[in-house]
């Protein structure tokens, strides 16, 4: 039965196409949301009637990291509210979830009321998983929401090309995020450096106003970050402050 869609071949190309442009943009040094958002605007290129699509992560706590077209964010935040719904299930089973707007009244009923009120008549979600490595087990960090506006849009087809997609796309979401605990290592490395040099410079000036020892001036700083329940580094720094100002 001919439902009008493209055929198989043309779908695979589509797909093909849409890989190559998340591989020539890939960026070895790029923020996690960013990741995201350029993976959701690729993914609606990848799939054959898609129309827009959104990132869910963190099944625990849900949200949306990124959407294509931010106006149907909101069938998402139902489904978070609702706590049940197709994104929410591809999350928990791990497994592609497809549904035609209409059919799962029962099932999802904040979903299905969303969908409708936003024009949306398919939809289709599948959970992008890092793989294992030496340190860490494979894991589950989003799943991808595709939402169409034609109610025969998706097919098994369709959901072996997604899959094949998110598996692709993994090797950039596990750099992002390699990235950013770099990154972030990183902050935490120069406060703990900027903060060990201003305590020392404060215990510099408590020695050479009292002629005590380095222990004793240290010992000073903690009897007051402990008086006054401030941060050991805060006390310093206002000492040091204090002593610029005079």
């Amino acid at each position: 039965m001919d439902d009008g869609r493209t055929d198989a071949v043309e779908r695979l190309d589509e797909a093909t196409t849409a890989l190559a442009q998340l591989r020539d943009g890939f960026s070895s040094e790029e923020p996690l949301d960013q990741v995201l958002q350029r993976l959701a605007e690729t993914a609606v290129m990848a799939t054959a009637d898609a129309d827009a699509v959104t990132i869910t992560v963190n099944p625990q706590e849900p949200r949306t990291a990124a959407a294509s077209d931010r106006s149907l964010v909101e069938i998402d935040e139902k489904q978070y509210g609702a706590n049940r719904g197709p994104c929410l299930e591809a999350a928990r089973t791990l497994a592609a979830v497809r549904a035609v707007v209409g059919e799962n009244r029962d099932n999802w009923p904040e979903f299905e009321a969303s969908a409708e009120e936003h024009g949306v008549r398919a939809y289709l979600s599948v959970p992008v998983v890092l793989p294992a490595s030496d340190r860490t087990d494979a894991r589950h960090v989003g799943s991808l929401n595709i939402y169409s506006y034609t109610a025969t849009a998706f097919d098994p087809f369709d959901e072996g090309l997604m899959r094949l997609f998110t598996t692709a796309a993994s090797a950039a979401i596990a750099n992002a995020h390699q990235w950013q605990r770099s990154r972030e290592h990183s902050k935490q490395l120069e406060t703990a450096l900027v903060s060990r040099a201003v305590i020392e410079q404060a215990k510099g000036a408590l020695m050479a106003v009292h002629g005590c020892t380095a222990e004793e001036a240290f010992t000073m700083l903690v009897q007051r970050s402990q008086r006054d329940n401030v941060k050991l580094r805060d006390v310093a720094k206002d000492l040091l402050d204090s002593i610029a100002q005079r």
